[in-house]
């Protein structure tokens, strides 16, 4: 029968040979469902400890009769980190896969995973992601900087974006069939060591949603722990969220703004460069108002403001 517990946070570990896969869940199950059921169906794999954090679902998770997989429901909401965290507390292998629930994997996914990261452990590793349509959403990137930010904010450049991959922090390198170091990688599909996860202390919590990827690979790769971007093995990632749009909005901003103020990176100045171009967006909406498209300039502009504000209204 599956393991069903209610945990507190926590944290800890031990190893033996093998995966242990971890997959916060929360809101409709059914990705999460159907993503256990291809880790059990994969070919070729090491032994799998198959964990599932429901992180305090209103409607709890539940697999009936399904061996072999712990499910452990967290008491209460705590974000995709904390979710992670108590999956990695009871962790039995020395590598840790950390999957979100909406990706569609291959039934020789981990395999191929074990072939390409075994050359560089211990590696923070991550494949080749795609969304359901093929397009690749880049899962290799560059360290956050403001400029990548204020560039992906600006409004007038939304249609001129999928041409400025580098301007908002995408690694163009990164493409299918690539392997190469990279400063970090996006987090829908993690391999991660286990003992390295732990001694740094896992993923910061204060991030409730978004980010939190980058601030643990930033500190694993000052423990000597590098970023591997591997193009030779793929899978497909839904993407998307269960919340409200602002909420969304709010969550990143304010994620983005922590990670500068942790990391030197001049929170001050990254509000400030998002503000002046909000101011950009509200001049361009209403542009594009007069002009007879459906926008409502200062209802977006109140939005952004909102987001960029401290606190964020979180």
């Amino acid at each position: 029968m599956n393991a069903v517990r209610s945990v507190p946070d926590a944290t800890g570990g031990s190893g033996e040979d093998g995966f242990t896969v971890v997959v916060p869940q929360y809101g409709d199950s059914a990705g999460a469902r159907a993503l256990v059921g291809a880790l059990r169906a994969q070919v070729g794999a090491p032994v799998l400890q198959i964990v599932v954090v429901d992180d305090a679902s209103p409607e709890p998770f539940a697999l009936g009769d399904d061996d072999g997989v712990t499910v452990l429901r967290r008491e209460r909401n705590g974000g995709f980190g904390a979710a992670v965290n108590t999956g990695a507390a009871v962790a039995e292998h020395p590598l840790l896969l950390v999957l979100n629930s909406d990706l569609d994997i291959d039934p020789s996914f981990v395999a191929d995973l074990v072939r390409a990261s075994a050359p560089w452990q211990p590696a923070v590793c991550a494949p080749l992601v795609v969304g359901f349509d093929g397009a690749t959403q880049w899962a290799g990137r560059r360290w956050p900087r403001t400029r990548h930010h204020v560039v992906e904010w600006l409004t007038p450049l939304a249609r001129w974006r999928p041409r400025l991959h580098e301007a908002v922090g995408h690694d163009t390198r990164c493409t299918a069939g690539v392997v190469l170091p990279v400063d970090w990688v996006m987090g829908a599909a993690l391999l991660i060591p286990t003992a390295a996860f732990h001694a740094i202390g896992g993923f910061d919590e204060a991030y409730f949603m978004n980010v939190e990827e980058v601030d643990l690979q930033r500190r694993l790769t000052a423990a000597g722990v590098p970023s591997v971007f591997l193009g030779t093995v793929r899978v497909r990632h839904e993407g998307g969220g269960s919340s409200d749009a602002d909420r969304r909005l709010r969550w990143l901003v304010q994620a983005r703004l922590r990670y500068a103020e942790k990391w030197g990176e001049r929170p001050g100045l990254l509000r400030a460069g998002l503000r002046a171009a909000s101011v950009v967006n509200l001049v361009w909406n209403a542009g594009r108002r007069v002009a007879g498209r459906d926008t409502t300039p200062l209802a977006a502009f109140r939005r952004e403001l909102a987001a960029i504000r401290p606190g964020g209204g979180v």
